[in-house]
């Protein structure tokens, strides 16, 4: 069977080239004579490995010296509880920019830990638009502010991240993590999923600086403490091994593409294609507000269910996969990011072009 195109906003594709070198890689790791997924997270060839993973990061990334990154599991929800347990330990407060599920399951998580404050929030129009907010909305003496830069179910982005003022600045940049370049140094934190443009699920990345670490509060499990992961370079328990190595290979295809400029506009070239159909045509209409659409996640619907039905089944009989939209908001919300192919994004634009004759 040939490969599909895979829409999934995660687990997501990976480029083919990585696929492959994993699977030559297999079985023998360059002459260790055993796959990486059974090698001691405490040898020579694995802690090569991580290190350049990191290495790769910071130069991809731009990643200034008094930033360090940490390789962790348990995904965002994880992070949720984490962040409030080790940042919102001054006055008590944080404030929350609600964009979609994601920033709202971070919110409600952090209130259980001190005073977690809605700043703004999109909610009114189903979080189709990014709202606009400046410093004075914030409260000056919060411990941070949180927003979700890309929303993988609503198809909005930040295309500028907003000014907090003097409150340190928390993002959770899962759904566009290395598809375009992003100044870490305006955030006291970043973290994100590794499952939707950086490898399979298991691995999530948290960017923070220095000063940040060793802030927790004394309740804190010592899994959820970043100082933790920090002084023992990630592996203070079994690291998720194997998944670090497919970072590792699907960062250096990155590197080889010509970074994240060059990436970035990959990127914007697929979602032109097909915004400029959707803006065309007859049948299928974008969701979000275009001045704040995704490149990621281009969520569009027919205005009738039975018709997205009819359409989801049809793309997957064409090997279009995973074009079937969150249970909250229906509708087709494909997913193109950065292992998607250009080519995927064009036979897709063509499929729903045929498909609209038929109606």
């Amino acid at each position: 069977m040939s490969r599909v195109y895979n829409f999934s906003a995660g687990p997501s594709m990976l480029p083919e080239s990585v696929l492959n070198r994993a699977a030559a890689e297999m079985l023998d790791y360059k002459g260790s004579g055993q796959s990486v997924m059974e090698m001691s997270h405490r040898s020579k060839e694995f802690q090569q490995i991580i290190d350049g993973a990191e290495a790769l990061f910071r130069s991809l990334m731009n990643i200034p010296d008094n930033y360090r990154v940490l390789f962790l599991q348990g995904g965002a929800w994880t992070q949720f509880s984490a962040i409030p347990l080790n940042l919102m330990n001054g006055s008590g407060k944080a404030d929350f920019i609600v964009t979609g599920q994601w920033a709202s399951k971070a919110q409600k998580e952090a209130a259980r830990y001190g005073d977690a404050r809605i700043v703004a929030s999109s909610a009114d129009k189903t979080f189709s638009y990014i709202p606009k907010t400046t410093a004075a909305d914030f409260r000056q003496d919060a411990d941070y502010a949180y927003i979700c830069i890309n929303n993988t179910i609503y198809g909005t982005v930040y295309k500028k991240i907003p000014d907090t003022g003097k409150v340190p600045l928390v993002a959770d940049i899962s759904s566009c993590f290395l598809s375009e370049p992003l100044d870490v140094s305006r955030f006291a934190m970043l973290y994100g999923g590794a499952q939707k443009n950086i490898a399979p699920a298991g691995l999530t990345v948290v960017i923070i600086r220095e000063d940040f670490i060793g802030r927790a509060r004394d309740i804190t499990p010592s899994m959820l403490d970043y100082k933790t992961h920090a002084d023992n370079g990630s592996m203070f328990n079994t690291p998720p091994c194997y998944t670090i190595y497919m970072c590792k290979l699907v960062l250096e295809w990155l590197q080889k593409y010509g970074g994240l400029e060059a990436m970035k506009q990959k990127n914007e070239y697929k979602a032109k294609l097909l915004y400029d159909f959707l803006d065309s045509s007859s049948l299928f209409k974008g969701t979000a507000a275009k001045e704040d659409r995704s490149l990621m996640n281009v969520p569009f619907i027919t205005g009738n269910e039975e018709t997205d039905k009819k359409f989801v089944a049809a793309a997957a009989e064409a090997g279009f996969v995973n074009l079937k939209g969150h249970r909250s908001v229906g509708g087709m919300p494909p997913s193109i990011h950065t292992a998607m192919p250009v080519e995927g994004v064009e036979r897709l634009v063509a499929f729903m072009s045929e498909f609209e004759k038929t109606l």
